[in-house]
């Protein structure tokens, strides 16, 4: 690491820290057992966050794994089985929790956009055979991060709707940057959500608040959520310390996420400048970038480089390294990672 200079942290947007006027509203909420459903500050949060999404309930959790994991095992039964694209975060990054503590199959499917497509669905839906699993749920991530924050258009998302209804299973949402989703689409979280039978959304990637997802739905939905919920240890009893940081990020960070996806589209003109024919630079449509590159040496001698000048970043494969904008960058952070990379290196 450079000595002197600022860190840049792209890693991702998870790495926020809470400002003073955020921790000031978590020092004075007011709290109570929110297990007796009596924390005022996490009814009040579900309760706008359900507004929000034009659904009936909402259930604030302690992060968007136990978030996901609660709508699968609600959704499914022991045996049965979730179709979902195979770079989804419930696939990729969730420890295999549906299968290990419910039973439940999880079951990738290749799509070259990273989402996925109705038709995929329809040829991967089982028959009804007892040699095989029931298909009981589709889950779709918006935006999809791992293809590059990538929006679900909502127009997909019906005909999958669709699709699920004709063919009797369940739709879920992982919604953990569905804000940025909206933002970037001018889709109504409403909208979104009016398609799923369940959703999640995080408080804690691009609203900047240190804990916390909440899972939205119908009102049985959300009860049985609550129950599963109490049996994965997510009771947080005065959890308003922590609700009280989403309602102010709702009042103060939503509306700033579109100066997220301006600088992620800065920084990617700023590395084409930078980087060599080794790497092509993909353009964000969200606050979520990729470099891909010819090959392992070429990722680690370009995090090394990237390290080198005070950036960090996330290499997501062998020939894959991830940038993540945020708000606890600085506005020029874009030019100021140009400026420290210069030109490819022999040029």
């Amino acid at each position: 690491m450079s000595a002197g200079l600022p860190v840049l942290d792209f890693r991702s947007d998870t790495v926020t820290r809470p400002g003073q006027a955020m921790r000031k509203v978590m020092a004075e909420a007011e709290v109570g057992d929110d297990v007796f459903e009596e924390d005022p500050t996490v009814n009040r949060l579900e309760d706008r966050v359900a507004e929000l999404f034009g659904r009936e309930k909402a259930l604030f959790v302690p992060s968007g794994t136990m978030a996901n994991l609660i709508a699968i095992a609600v959704h499914c039964r022991r045996g049965d089985e979730v179709l979902l694209e195979r770079r989804t975060h419930s696939f990729v990054h969730e420890a295999a929790g549906a299968a290990a503590l419910f039973g439940i199959q999880l079951t990738p499917l290749d799509n070259p956009e990273g989402m996925l497509g109705p038709a995929q669905v329809q040829a991967a839906v089982r028959p009804d055979d007892i040699h095989e699993p029931r298909t009981r749920l589709v889950v779709v991530e918006n935006t999809a991060n791992l293809s590059g924050g990538r929006v679900v258009p909502l127009a997909r998302l019906q005909q999958l709707r669709r699709l699920a209804r004709e063919k009797e299973l369940r739709l879920h949402m992982d919604g953990a940057r569905v804000w940025n989703a909206a933002a970037a689409s001018g889709t109504p979280l409403s909208a979104y959500a009016a398609e799923v039978d369940s959703l999640m959304a995080c408080l804690s990637k691009g609203l900047g608040c240190p804990v916390g997802s909440l899972i939205v739905g119908d009102r049985a939905f959300v009860a049985e959520a609550r129950r599963l919920r109490k049996m994965l240890g997510g009771g947080m009893r005065q959890a308003g310390v922590l609700a009280a940081c989403g309602l102010y990020a709702l009042d103060h960070h939503l509306e700033r996420l579109s100066e997220d996806h301006a600088l992620a589209a800065e920084l990617a003109q700023e590395l084409r400048r930078s980087l060599d024919g080794r790497h092509r630079v993909q353009e964000p449509e969200t606050n979520i970038l990729l470099v891909h590159t010819d090959g392992l040496s070429t990722t680690h001698e370009t995090l090394r480089r990237l390290e080198g000048a005070g950036i960090l970043a996330l290499a997501l494969s062998d020939t894959t390294i991830r940038l993540v904008t945020h708000l606890d960058l600085p506005r020029d952070a874009a030019r100021e990672a140009g400026r420290r990379l210069g030109p490819p290196p022999g040029r």
